[in-house]
C-alpha cells in the first residue's frame, strides 16, 4: 500500500447507482424462491440466480418517481419495464461475478460512504437513519443496498478500470494537445444515446441499428426531448438517467466522442458515430470554464500498519500499536520499528515513509487524524479500512506541483476517457456469456 487511497465510493455509488437495490426483504424472498417455496413470480432467470417480479415492480416505481421528480416524461410502460429489467439482469450478472471473486465491502468503507452521504445532506451519520425513516426508507436495507452498489463499483474497478493502461506516450500526447487546445480547460455537460449492436452482428442487424440511430438522431435534431429519446431507445447504462453523462472535463470525455463534442455548440446534437459497441448519438448541453490549481498543501507522513487476523482482534492490535508508540516516545527509532513490524508492504521497507502527499491522497479516516497532528507528533492508534495505524507528521509545505499534477491529471483523464467504452464492452461480454431466460 504505497498510498492509502481514497475510494470516493459514496460519490461513485450516487453517480453509478441509478437503481435502488433490493433490500433484506427481497433477499429473503430470493432465498426462499431458490429453495422452491413459491412466494413470488420470476421475471428472469440469470445463470443460477433470478430476478423477481416484485424486484422489477419496485425498481420501476423507484425510476418512475425519480423521473417525475426530474420533470421527465415517462416512456411507455412496456419500454420502461424492459429497460429496468435489462438493468436488473446486468446487475445480477455483475453481483454473481463479484461473489465468485470474493469481493466484499468492509463495514469501515461502508460507514465512510454513508458518512459522506450524510455530510452531503448537511447532517451527521447518526442523524441519517432518522432522515431516511422520514422518507419511508428502512436504514438496514439502505445500508445493504449501498454495500451492493459499492461492491459493483469495486468489481468495475477490478475488471475494467485497473486494466486500462496509460502509456508515457499517451500522457505526452495528452499534454501536447492540452497545451494547444483551450477547450481542454473546459467542462462539458453531455448526454448520450447508444444504439447497441451484438458483438457478432449480422449485416441485417447492423443495417437495422444504423437506421434506428439515424431516426433517433433526426428526431433529436428536430427538437424532440433528448432525455425521453434516451429512455426509449438507448442501450447504454445511462438510459434510465435520460442519457446524462454529467459534467466531464475536456480530457475526461469518452475518447471516441471528443472530436464530435468539441465541435458542438450547447444544445446541438452530433451525428451518429459507429464504434464496436454500436451507434452513439451525443448532445452537448452546457460548457463551463475551469482553472486547475497547481499549488497544493502537502504533508510528509510515516506510519505503521497492523491488521487483525484470527489470532489478533481489534483490541489486541490496538494494544500492540500503543506499546510501539510508547517505545518510540521513549527514544526508539520509528523507522526501525516500522521496517520490522509494519504490514504495509509499500512503505515498510522505507521505514513507514509515505513521502510528500497532497489533499485527497489518503482514506478519510487517515486524513482526519493527520490533519489534527502537529509537526513530529505521533497519533494514538486509529483504524481505517486497511487496518490499525499510528502515524507521525514529519512536516507540512506549500508546493508548486504543476508538472506532477498535470501528469497525474492526464493519467486520470485518459483513463476516464477510455472507461465508458471499455465498461460498455465489458458489460456486453458479460451479458453475451450469461444464460438469461425471460419469464414475463
Amino acid at each position: 500500500m504505497r498510498r492509502i487511497l481514497t475510494l470516493a465510493l459514496a460519490q461513485l455509488a450516487l453517480t453509478c447507482g441509478a437503481l435502488a437495490w433490493h433490500g433484506p426483504a427481497h433477499a429473503q424472498t430470493r432465498e426462499l424462491a431458490t429453495k422452491g417455496v413459491l412466494l413470488d413470480r420470476v421475471a428472469a432467470v440469470v445463470n443460477d440466480g433470478v430476478v423477481l417480479n416484485s424486484e422489477l415492480d419496485e425498481q420501476i416505481d423507484v425510476v418512475s418517481e425519480r423521473l417525475r421528480a426530474q420533470k421527465l416524461e415517462l416512456p411507455p410502460q412496456n419500454v420502461l419495464r424492459q429497460q429496468v429489467l435489462e438493468r436488473l439482469v446486468l446487475q445480477e450478472i455483475q453481483m454473481q461475478r463479484a461473489n465468485r471473486a470474493g469481493l466484499k465491502v468492509p463495514d469501515e468503507a461502508l460507514n465512510s460512504a454513508l458518512q459522506d452521504v450524510a455530510q452531503r445532506n448537511g447532517m451527521t451519520l447518526s442523524q441519517l437513519p432518522q432522515a431516511l425513516a422520514q422518507q419511508g426508507i428502512d436504514y438496514p436495507g439502505y445500508r445493504e443496498e449501498m454495500r451492493k452498489e459499492l461492491t459493483l463499483t469495486l468489481l468495475r474497478q477490478r475488471d475494467v478500470l485497473q486494466r486500462i493502461s496509460v502509456t508515457p506516450r499517451e500522457i505526452d500526447q495528452h499534454l501536447e494537445k492540452e497545451a494547444k487546445t483551450p477547450s481542454e480547460h473546459n467542462e462539458y455537460n453531455v448526454s448520450h444515446i447508444l444504439v447497441a449492436v451484438p458483438q457478432e452482428a449480422t449485416p441485417e442487424q447492423l443495417d437495422q441499428a444504423g437506421k434506428r440511430a439515424a431516426d433517433v438522431y433526426q428526431r433529436a435534431k428536430n427538437g424532440e426531448d433528448f432525455a425521453k429519446l434516451a429512455l426509449a431507445y438507448s442501450n447504454s447504462q445511462t438510459a434510465l438517467e435520460g442519457g446524462a453523462l454529467g459534467w466531464r472535463k475536456g480530457g475526461e470525455l469518452p475518447t471516441f466522442l471528443t472530436d464530435i463534442i468539441v465541435k458542438l455548440k450547447p444544445g446541438e446534437v452530433g451525428e451518429p458515430l459507429r464504434t464496436p459497441t454500436g451507434y452513439h448519438i451525443v448532445k452537448l448541453n452546457e460548457i463551463r470554464s475551469t482553472d486547475n490549481k497547481a499549488i497544493e498543501d502537502q504533508v510528509h507522513i510515516r506510519h505503521i500498519l497492523m491488521k487483525t487476523n484470527e489470532l489478533s482482534d481489534d483490541a489486541t492490535v490496538r494494544q500492540k500499536l500503543t506499546q510501539l508508540r510508547e517505545r518510540i516516545l521513549k527514544g526508539e527509532d520509528f523507522a526501525g520499528l516500522a521496517t520490522t513490524t509494519s504490514e504495509d508492504p509499500g512503505s515498510a521497507a522505507q521505514g513507514g515513509d509515505l513521502g510528500w502527499t497532497g489533499p485527497g491522497t489518503f482514506a478519510p479516516e487517515f486524513e482526519r487524524v493527520i490533519t489534527g497532528l502537529k509537526d513530529n507528533e505521533i497519533s494514538e492508534p486509529f483504524r481505517t479500512q486497511y487496518g490499525w495505524h499510528i502515524a507521525q507528521l514529519l512536516g507540512r509545505r506549500r508546493f508548486d506541483n504543476t508538472d506532477e499534477l498535470k501528469r497525474r491529471q492526464a493519467i486520470e483523464a485518459i483513463r476516464a476517457s477510455k472507461s465508458d467504452e471499455e465498461t460498455e464492452l465489458w458489460l456486453r461480454r458479460l451479458r453475451d456469456e450469461a444464460y438469461v431466460e425471460y419469464k414475463l
